[in-house]
């Protein structure tokens, strides 16, 4: 599997997760990556994302509680989630984003709730 995502689980309002996201194949065209999420009945919306470099950009409703880390030399990218709230709860995906040729990649999510 080319991108594996780790680290979801359960914690109380107000609590903090990590999650990993790993791409083992193709990381040599490797130009971006992010994470998505998507809740029971709603669209996949975006986290944040990162490109090569250090270019970041976040979701609205992130308001400076997550930030989106990268290990170029890893292919691999985190998402510190702080101050987690039970509208946070989602299926958290890793995309990865190629170039020649342009494609992209899903992991297969992993879950993320958030107790009141």
């Amino acid at each position: 599997v080319p991108v594996v995502e780790s680290g979801g689980g359960l914690v109380q309002a107000g609590g903090s997760l990590n999650l990993t996201c790993v791409v083992s194949a193709g990381t040599a065209r490797l130009s971006a990556m992010g994470w998505y999420r998507q809740a029971p009945g709603q669209q996949r919306e975006m986290v944040a994302t990162i490109i090569s470099g250090a270019s970041t950009n976040y979701g609205a409703f992130v308001k400076g509680r997550f930030t989106i880390p990268r290990d170029n030399a890893k292919d691999t990218i985190f998402l510190q989630m702080n101050n987690l709230q039970p509208e946070d709860t989602a299926v958290y995906y890793c995309n990865a984003q190629f170039f020649l040729p342009s494609y992209d990649l899903w992991g297969q999510g992993t879950q993320v709730t958030v107790s009141s």
